[in-house]
């Protein structure tokens, strides 16, 4: 029977390297956006994540910054599923991004050298393009198939 996950759970599952899939209000009587992302996430702190702010990323940096507040869902896409949904407020914007903070997200989903390689090209290729959100939970949303001795 599905369950609620715990706090210590869901946290520990956030902070595992995920796909997030972002969702966020829109515009002119369209559909939120809802795209997948690389984000950053240590149990107990903010969720980070890094995008563009010109061609098709645009669209989504300027619905966060008049949003303010967005979504996050991550979920175990096989059998026994699990989700979290985290409903945040933006509360940091840092443009341009540090290479440390960008590393910290881009290592969660890369070998070291591919991220380190993946960071600097985007820093050198369009370092004024680029920012790196800070979104602070608010509330979450879980939901867990695990058998209690499976976990």
């Amino acid at each position: 029977m599905p369950r609620r996950m715990t706090e210590n759970e869901r946290q520990e599952f956030l902070a595992e390297p995920r796909i997030g899939v972002l969702s966020v209000a829109s515009d002119d009587g369209r559909p939120p956006l809802t795209v997948p992302i690389w984000y950053g996430y240590e149990p107990g702190g903010n969720v980070t994540f890094f995008t563009g702010t010109q061609g098709r990323r645009a669209r989504k940096t300027g619905l966060i910054r008049r949003a303010d507040v967005l979504s996050l869902c991550v979920q175990r896409e096989e059998f026994p599923y699990r989700y979290v949904t985290v409903e945040g407020t933006v509360i940091g914007e840092e443009r341009p991004p540090s290479a440390e903070r960008m590393l910290a997200v881009a290592r969660r989903y890369l070998p070291e050298e591919a991220a380190q390689a993946f960071v600097e090209a985007e820093l050198e290729h369009s370092p004024s393009e680029l920012v790196l959100f800070e979104v602070r939970p608010d509330r979450w949303l879980t939901f867990d198939f695990t058998e209690d001795d499976e976990r």
